[in-house]
């Protein structure tokens, strides 16, 4: 049996019901690619981050859909993505392709 609980905050029942959904707005959501980098044999696209920030998509990497993201904008100097992606890929386990746990 399923039994559904009010957990509004005040308790009374008037709030609207959680539902959960995919989100499909675009705030916070990064933007198209702004352009490539090739770095040390690793070619990454780089976008405009929904928080103003900047994000790294690995295209070349062994998992589809994984990079990081930066706070620093995206319309900085590329000699700037560079050293980021290099932070990253040095981070990365050669044998999983994921940044691992310490």
């Amino acid at each position: 049996m399923l039994a559904l609980v009010d957990r509004s905050p005040g308790g009374d029942g008037d709030g609207a019901p959680a539902v959960p959904a995919v989100y499909r707005g675009t705030e916070g959501q990064p933007g198209p690619v702004l352009f490539t980098l090739d770095v040390d044999g690793e070619r990454f696209a780089i976008r405009r981050a929904g928080d103003g920030g900047t994000g790294y998509d690995w295209l070349s990497g062994p998992n589809k859909g994984y990079g990081f993201g930066s706070s620093a904008p995206a319309d900085r100097p590329a000699a700037e993505h560079r050293t980021h992606i290099r932070a990253f890929l040095a981070m990365v386990d050669p044998d999983t392709g994921y940044i691992g746990d310490d």
